[in-house]
This record gives structure tokens, C-alpha cells and sequence, in this order.
């Protein structure tokens, strides 16, 4: 079988760009979730909206935007919509272990590193999910060094993930840690995808399953939903002067007594 050209940058930089902004988006406001999670109210709630920012908006929509810019010369893609559905399942999920563990009061290095280990398997679960959910008329193999060195980095970023949310973060910080955060979820990406080869399969039948605009007009839509309700509700919390970052400026701890001589 002859092998196919893969093009991963079909639109040139217009993907990977957006995926990477609207990674950083997810990352930055989930960080700021998990901020209000640790120290205030609600934290379960907190907590699910940071997987929901993190594991959806940060890291399965830049992997399906990314996707977009996916093409093979000379056949055709199409998706099947549970099993893309499933990976976006899968990425919040784990997203949700690994931040529940460290958040946790008392939690520290052990559990940052089981935390670290879970979402990553659990974020290259998804990203193979999703390339599972691809249908096309080429046959398609895998390099198993290159998926090795996938889940490596998949651990990697998501530990580095998990240690900015174990910290309290201003907002130029929380920036600049959602920035190297996109950057290490679209390396896992372009990493996982690069394991990827293409074979000619002459006379087969044409893929079923959905276009990928078909899934993308929808999604973009409940993604902007979201992320604006999530903004006004973490700009709310940042700004409520009943806040637990409030009360502790406006009242301070007691000054420590010294001992009489």
C-alpha cells in the first residue's frame, strides 16, 4: 500500500492558533476556579467548573480544533460523534481526579505525582479516543515510540497543570501559567498526532460519520456560552467583597504575643 501525506496544517496557522488561544482561555479561567475552590465556598461546584474549563475547553477542544487543520491527500475524514462525545467525557473526567486530589486539604507530593499520572493516561486516553472516533477510507497505523513519548508528556503536562492549580495564583501569574499550560497540551498533541501514518486502500468504501464543521458550529457555540458565564461568574468571585480573600484583608490575623520576660 502506498503511503498517504498527512497535512496537519491545512488552514496554515489559523488552527493551531485558535486551539492554542482557546486552550489558554480554558486554562486560565479554570485555574481561577480552582483558585475559588481551595479558598472558598462550594468547592465541589468550583472544582467541576475548573474540569469543565480545563479538560474541555483546555485540552479536548484545542485537540479538536487542531483537527480541523487535519487532512490526508487522497481520502476522506469524517468523525463518529459518541465516541468524539466519549473523549470530551473522558478529558473532563480525569481532569476532575486529578484536581480533586490535589485540592484536597493536606495534599501534597504524593499526591500531585498519582494526580499527575491519572490525568495524563487519562488526557492520552482521550486523544486516542478521539483519533479512534476518525473515520477515513486510508488505513491508518501508529509509530509506538512516538505514542510512548506522547503519554510521557501528557504525565508531564498534566502534573504541571495539577502544581499551578495547587497554588494562588494573581492574574498576570495565572496568565503566564495558562500559557505554558496550552503549550504543553498542544506539544502532547502534535507529538501524539506525528505517530500517525496513512496507506492507500484502493476501492474502499467511503467513511461514515459526521463532517468536521458539522460538530465544530455547535460546539463553538456552547463553548462561548460557557466560557462567558464562567468569566462573569469567576469575575463576581474575585470581586465580592464578602470573599474569603476580603475577609482575610479586612480582617487580619491576630498580632503574635511574645512571651513575658
Amino acid at each position: 500500500m502506498d503511503m498517504l501525506h498527512l497535512e496537519h496544517f491545512a488552514f496554515g496557522w489559523l488552527t493551531p492558533a485558535l486551539a492554542y488561544f482557546l486552550s489558554a482561555t480554558g486554562c486560565a479561567i479554570g485555574l481561577q476556579c480552582t483558585r475559588q475552590a481551595r479558598h472558598g465556598r462550594r468547592r465541589l461546584l468550583w472544582l467541576v467548573l475548573a474540569a469543565i474549563t480545563i479538560g474541555g475547553t483546555g485540552i479536548w477542544v484545542m485537540h479538536f480544533v487542531a483537527m480541523l487543520g487535519f487532512s490526508i491527500d487522497g481520502a476522506q475524514i469524517r468523525f463518529d460523534v459518541p465516541l468524539t462525545l466519549l473523549s470530551a467525557g473522558t478529558s473532563i473526567g480525569v481532569v476532575a481526579i486529578g484536581l480533586y486530589l490535589v485540592t484536597t486539604p493536606g495534599s501534597g507530593l504524593p499526591a500531585l505525582l498519582t494526580g499527575g499520572a491519572v490525568t495524563g493516561l487519562g488526557i492520552s486516553a482521550m486523544h486516542y479516543t478521539g483519533m479512534a472516533a476518525m473515520r477515513t477510507d486510508a488505513h491508518i497505523e501508529y509509530d509506538p515510540a512516538r505514542i510512548a513519548l506522547s503519554l510521557v508528556i501528557a504525565t508531564v503536562a498534566a502534573t504541571v497543570t495539577l502544581w499551578f492549580s495547587m497554588r494562588s495564583w494573581g492574574i498576570p501569574s495565572t496568565l503566564g501559567a495558562a500559557l505554558i499550560m496550552a503549550a504543553a497540551v498542544a506539544t502532547m498533541h502534535y507529538t501524539g498526532m506525528s505517530a500517525m501514518h496513512a496507506h492507500e486502500v484502493p476501492d474502499a468504501a467511503a467513511p461514515e460519520g459526521a463532517e468536521p464543521l458539522e460538530i465544530l458550529g455547535p460546539l463553538l457555540g456552547a463553548i462561548s456560552v460557557v466560557t462567558v458565564v464562567l468569566l462573569i461568574g469567576v469575575s463576581m468571585a474575585l470581586t465580592n467583597p464578602h470573599g474569603p480573600d476580603a475577609q482575610a484583608a479586612t480582617n487580619p490575623p491576630p498580632p503574635e504575643r511574645r512571651p513575658a520576660r
